[in-house]
């Protein structure tokens, strides 16, 4: 379960105040995938970034008794001057997984060959996409976050993305971001939608893509 308890969460520029969650308190119950929805802008992917750790609230408290992955495919917190391979051990050993088969695992997967010795910053966007996707699956969450699903490579590196995540998603939660809500129906029970800084739950995934179509008008 992920709970947020009176969060709040604003950004300021000199002239304008930016509210994304005003004193926000819900639940995300454990063995329901969630959609999170809500116009460009609103803040849905700040409320996953605070989700996963890597940004913190203003005010209030988010408590995990869950492992929570980073954002899918996050690729930001790669130190750019290490290799793609000591990024692997580095991640690893702060998640106490196994070096060696987290390491195995994602130059199989990655398809990166000697590059994967290379400091990433000399990586594509693509390279970098392969590493951080791989990285994803290497570690075991009970709760996968999903911010726009895209596309990774070929047709064929793409199924086998699609297959590593369905065999993950088998034993986890998701909470998942994206604009198509066909993608949001296939994956989500249930609904959030951010209106305002507020959250707004709907038990039926359904509900949650109607409202979202009304603010969308």
């Amino acid at each position: 379960m992920i709970r947020f308890t009176n969060v709040s969460k604003h950004f300021k520029t000199q002239d304008h105040k930016k509210i994304i969650l005003n004193n926000v308190s819900i639940e995300f119950l454990a063995g329901y995938s969630y959609g999170l929805l809500g116009v460009n802008g609103a803040g849905k992917s700040t409320t996953m970034r605070m989700i996963s750790g890597s940004m913190l609230p203003n005010s209030g408290r988010i408590r995990k008794n869950c492992r929570v992955s980073w954002p899918l495919g996050f690729a930001s917190g790669f130190h750019y001057n290490m290799s793609g391979r000591d990024n692997l051990h580095f991640v690893a050993r702060a998640y106490g997984e196994n070096v060696r088969r987290v390491s195995e695992f994602v130059e199989d997967f990655a398809e990166l060959g000697d590059y994967i010795y290379a400091p990433v910053r000399t990586y594509s966007s693509g390279m970098m996409a392969r590493l951080a996707f791989g990285l994803s699956m290497a570690i075991e969450f009970d709760c996968y976050l999903v911010d726009e699903i895209t596309a990774v490579g070929d047709a064929r590196f793409q199924k086998r993305c699609q297959i590593a995540f369905e065999n993950r998603r088998q034993n986890a939660d998701i909470i998942m971001i994206s604009h198509g809500m066909e993608t949001i129906e296939n994956y989500c029970q249930k609904g959030m939608v951010l209106v305002d800084g507020r959250l707004i739950v709907f038990d039926k995934v359904g509900d949650a893509i109607a409202a979202y179509y009304r603010l969308n008008r």
